[in-house]
This record gives C-alpha cells, sequence and structure tokens, in this order.
C-alpha cells in the first residue's frame, strides 16, 4: 500500500470519527509550496514554517481594509498580503509535508483561516489530520469568535493559537476592520478572546498580529505590545503592505526608520529588558529612548535578532512585507554585518542613545 492511499484513508477516517468533512483544498504560500516540493522554484530565502491556509470559493465574510481576501476586496482571491497562494488537493499538501518536512528543514505548520460558516469544523478536522501524521508543531491564526472554538483547536492537536489585533488602538481597529469598515470585529471582544486562549493553550502559547502604519503613533504601538506581554500574549509585527483592490491600496508603508524603532522597543519589551513606561516619547508619540544603558542598547542591536521576523518559533514569513529589493521590515534569516550596519543608520541610533 502506498502512502498516498494511506493518507487518503487516514482522512477518511478522521471524517468519519471526527463526523466532519475534511476540506478537499487548501491553499499553500508560493514559497512553501516550493520548499516542500509541490511547486519548482527558485528560493532566495526559504520558509521555515510551511504556510497554509483555509480554502474556500469567494472571498472572507470580514472586510478588513489591508487584506486580499476581504469581502469587498478587488484584489485576486489566491493573494494574501503581498504572497499568492495557490491552493492543492488537501491530501496532496499532507503527504508532501508527511514526506518531505524535517529533510526540507520545515520545522512548524501555520494554518491560517478565513472567516466563514464551516471554518472551524475545516480547522479541526485539518488540525487533527496533519498533527496525527507529522511531527511538526501547529500553529493555527483565526478569528475563534468564542472559548469553545479555541478547546476544540487545542484538543485537535494545535500547539499554539494566534489572535490577530492588528491596530495598536480601539479607534484605529474600528476604521480598517471592526464596524466602521464593515467588519463583524470589536477590539474589546479580541482581547476576551485572547485572555481565554492564555487560560486554554497557557502563556507563551498565545500570538497576535500587529501592524504598523494603520495610523497609529509609536506610543500608541509600544504601549499596545507591552498589554500582550502583561497578558501574556506574543506580539508579532507586520508592516503595512498596500495591495492594489484593498481598500487601503492607496496608504503608504511606514517609514523604515519607524519600523525599526518599534522593533527594537518590541524585542525589549518581550525580553523584559525594558517597559513601556520607561520608553520616551517626543510630543508627536516618536519614541526618543529605550529607556535602556547604551551598551545594553547597542549589544542588542548588533546581534540583529529584534529585526528578524517575529511570531511563533521558526516563523519567517520570507518576504511577506517586502520585495526581495528591499527594504528589508523583516528579516527571514540571521543579518549578516552589512544589513546590521544598515540597520545602525536606520535606527539613527544618535539620536535615541
Amino acid at each position: 500500500m502506498n502512502s498516498e492511499s494511506l493518507a487518503e484513508k487516514h482522512i477518511t477516517r478522521l471524517c468519519v470519527n471526527l463526523n466532519i468533512e475534511v476540506p478537499e483544498k487548501i491553499r499553500v504560500s508560493l514559497g512553501s509550496a516550493i520548499a516542500i516540493g509541490l511547486l519548482s522554484g527558485r528560493l532566495d530565502a526559504s520558509p521555515t514554517t510551511a504556510y497554509l491556509m483555509t480554502y474556500r470559493e469567494g472571498k472572507c465574510l470580514a472586510n478588513c481594509g489591508f487584506c486580499p481576501q476581504a469581502r469587498k476586496s478587488r484584489s485576486r482571491a489566491d493573494m494574501l498580503s503581498r504572497v499568492s497562494w495557490p491552493a492543492f488537493p488537501t491530501k496532496q499538501v499532507l503527504k508532501k509535508l508527511a514526506e518531505t518536512a524535517e529533510k526540507r528543514g520545515i520545522k512548524r505548520i501555520c494554518i491560517q483561516s478565513l472567516n466563514y460558516p464551516e471554518v472551524f469544523n475545516h480547522l479541526q478536522a485539518l488540525v487533527k489530520a496533519f498533527s496525527q501524521n507529522t511531527k511538526v508543531p501547529i500553529s493555527v491564526s483565526c478569528q475563534p469568535l468564542n472559548p469553545e472554538n479555541i478547546k476544540r483547536l487545542a484538543e485537535a492537536g494545535a500547539e499554539r493559537i494566534g489572535i490577530p489585533l492588528d491596530a495598536a488602538t480601539e479607534e484605529v481597529f474600528n476604521k480598517v476592520k471592526g464596524l466602521a469598515a464593515g467588519g463583524p470585529y470589536e477590539m474589546k471582544r479580541q482581547l476576551t478572546l485572547l485572555e481565554e486562549a492564555v487560560k486554554i493553550f497557557g502563556k507563551g502559547k498565545v500570538s497576535t498580529h500587529l501592524i504598523v502604519g494603520l495610523g497609529e503613533t509609536e506610543k500608541e504601538m509600544v504601549y499596545m505590545i507591552q498589554k500582550c506581554v502583561d497578558m501574556g500574549v506574543l506580539p508579532a509585527l507586520f508592516a503595512f503592505t498596500p495591495v492594489a483592490g484593498t481598500a487601503l491600496e492607496n496608504m503608504r508603508q511606514p517609514p523604515i526608520q519607524r519600523y525599526r524603532r518599534i522593533q527594537l522597543a518590541r524585542h525589549l519589551i518581550t525580553c523584559g529588558i525594558t517597559r513601556a513606561e520607561n520608553i520616551d516619547f517626543n510630543g508627536e508619540g516618536c519614541i526618543t529612548s529605550f529607556g535602556v544603558d547604551v551598551q545594553t542598547l547597542k549589544q542588542v542591536v548588533e546581534s540583529g535578532t529584534p529585526f528578524q521576523t517575529s511570531g511563533c518559533p521558526n516563523c519567517n514569513r520570507p518576504y511577506y512585507n517586502e520585495k526581495p529589493s528591499g527594504p528589508i521590515y523583516n528579516y527571514p534569516k540571521p543579518l549578516n554585518a552589512e544589513e546590521i550596519k544598515r540597520v545602525f543608520e536606520e535606527l539613527a541610533l544618535t539620536r535615541v542613545l
């Protein structure tokens, strides 16, 4: 009996046992598809996480202004941020990951989801199938809507869960993904669900996404990062990326200097080296000092770590926010000496030490 038929039989058995239907298709980010052998191609930086996304005909029921998958978006249905996500048979993806994850350097599976009525049945079945057929830890990024859905994913085998906030303030949240945007989300509810997720998964096993450049100040973003850390939630930073066809397609990406300051502040806060209340800001809410001594700050910057992709362990999201030609907002691998030198210049450290 070949491995494909084993995978097929296992999925069929899961369907019967769970009384749910495993979706026939799943989307795979282009880089992940190349990395695990579903497609041929050259990768400048290979993903260390296999990024998957639930598949449905049509767009998400939510209407986030930055997202190509938004209900009213005119963007392609296979796009998320600036990355394309072709669809494959679920059984084929399961088979490839079971066979190749370890030898191809895949150390995590991240299943991202749209918002639609059947999504948690699909997520539960997908997590169960991948967790029982691979040894790779699984993260799920979703909008759970209630604590019961969070429990279902933990019971199915998810090791971590991410519940995106995206915005740093309630005002920005409402404009870009809440009621004012025609979306179903409320920031207070999202924060409550993050607290519930920490109770179920534990501190350090829950993450959230924060997008820099949606209209917040640096001070507002820093204080939201601190709030997340105090809740036991790991905040992952993204740079806003305009995508044609979205409601925010005409907004610009944040200046790289601003993003670097927030990256550095995030690292210092998540590592317990400083706190938001120790960081100084000017009248416009821009960081003017980080609340740490000069030597510590230099050592942290020289490590390059704050400027690599943040998120779950082994998440590097190559070129999710940027073109390979740059500027690179989140480096997908350790920085070399030239890149660290550039970061020092972007931070303009003589003004913040």
